[in-house]
């Protein structure tokens, strides 16, 4: 659940409640899919992604600032 900013002071910390780093994950079971479904709709990621031995992973913030991983892990049993 994402909440709502409720005032001034919690409206200037939007986009850095973790200090620039991602704190939001999306886990998907087809890592290619999905990145093409995002850049389809026209979301923007920050970095090309990175496939790893143990996972694919892509960062894109959301309309607020908040940072995500696009990440597909490959023990993922789905």
């Amino acid at each position: 659940m994402l909440a709502e900013a409720g005032g001034d002071t919690q409206t200037a910390a939007i986009g850095n409640q973790t200090g620039g780093r991602v704190a939001l994950f999306l886990d998907t079971d087809d890592f290619t899919r999905g990145h093409g479904a995002f850049v389809a709709r026209g979301v923007t990621f920050m970095e090309a992604p990175r496939h790893e031995d143990y996972v694919s992973v892509a960062v894109f913030p959301d309309d607020f600032g908040n940072l995500w991983d696009l990440i597909q892990y490959v023990w993922s049993s789905r």
